[in-house]
């Protein structure tokens, strides 16, 4: 096998034991650190959270930042480099895309995320919100 190949699944068996076994700020973290994912002092990550499959190395997670149960966090998506999420204070509703310090809505999404779900279909899906009709959308 290719040394990608191995990574690869190396990767994705780290990142199956940190969504399901317990330790929120210890094991979790240490799983997702052997991945590559960058990450600071005082994390806990909830479980079931998916942290970027593919491209690990990526993400950087600051200190003291709560990452919530089912969380997903993707970074290989996005040509965007520096990308920040910032305090996420209220629900997120589902399809419902989020940027910026503090997190706002900014998009809505068509096309659900899946295995096979590409890139372009993704980011065709989207729907760009209205600052005026931010709020009417979660409703």
């Amino acid at each position: 096998m290719k040394e990608n190949t191995l990574i690869a699944i190396k990767n994705r068996v780290l990142q199956r034991l940190a969504m399901s076994l317990p330790g929120g700020s210890n094991l979790r973290v240490t799983l997702h650190r052997w991945r590559g994912v960058h990450i600071g002092k005082d994390v806990w990550i909830g479980s079931e959270a998916l942290i970027e499959t593919a491209c690990p190395k990526m993400v950087t997670i600051g200190d003291r930042v709560i990452i919530g149960i089912r969380a997903t966090i993707l970074a290989h998506f996005q040509e965007l480099t520096g990308v920040s999420i910032g305090v996420v204070t209220t629900s997120v509703p589902t399809m419902t895309v989020v940027q910026g310090n503090p997190a706002r809505r900014v998009a809505k999404c068509v096309v659900s995320l899946g295995l096979k779900t590409s890139r372009v279909d993704l980011m065709r899906s989207l729907t760009k919100l209205e600052k005026r009709n931010e709020h009417r959308e979660d409703q």
